[in-house]
């Protein structure tokens, strides 16, 4: 009788966990994206220009150095900080100086952003600087709290009116080998 009990007991338990994962299965109602609302994603990797210009080095320079290190010129490995800038109907809606990854700061500076937008016809504006010597802070309107400063002519810039469906994904994407940003 005992091993009956354990056993129904067991079923009512495992009925009640059924019960519990069939309704999460189809509620509460998942919803990707509210109603006439588009998505803008904003994503990209770009090394900056070297921070610091090479140098040629001198006759003694060279003389203490080995054979095989002899290189006329000596460039540092530190990269520009890239600053980015993205527009949304004349109005920013990301401005922002991202720093060159690793421990040189000699990588990329990567990228990735959603913005949830009303669905329409909207004026985009995207632009990047990726060579900001002699700039200090040029980007602090991105940060909070800093002041705004003007920012410096960008390296690339493109502007186009797109026209955004309910529920659409809108990618802003960034290669330089294909001359800038890319709309997608």
């Amino acid at each position: 009788m005992a091993k009956l009990m354990r056993y129904a007991g067991q079923a009512v338990f495992y009925a009640l966990f059924l019960l519990v994962v069939g309704y999460f299965s189809t509620s509460p109602a998942y919803v990707h994206m509210p109603p006439e609302q588009a998505l803008i994603k904003l994503s990209f990797s770009h090394a900056g220009q070297p921070a610091q210009p090479c140098r040629p080095r001198t006759p003694e320079e060279l003389a203490k150095l080995p054979p095989n290190m002899r290189a006329p010129l000596e460039c540092g490995r530190e990269r520009s900080p890239v600053l980015i800038e993205l527009e949304l109907d004349g109005k920013p809606l990301y401005r922002a100086e991202l720093a060159p990854s690793g421990l040189k700061h000699d990588g990329m500076s990567t990228l990735y952003r959603r913005f949830p937008v009303a669905a329409g016809t909207h004026r985009l504006a995207a632009r990047l600087k990726d060579d900001v010597k002699g700039l200090t802070n040029a980007a602090g309107a991105g940060r909070a709290g800093a002041a705004q400063v003007a920012l410096p002519d960008y390296n690339y810039a493109q502007q186009a009116e797109v026209t955004l469906a309910s529920g659409q994904v809108f990618v802003v994407d960034f290669d330089a080998r294909k001359g800038g940003f890319v709309f997608k």
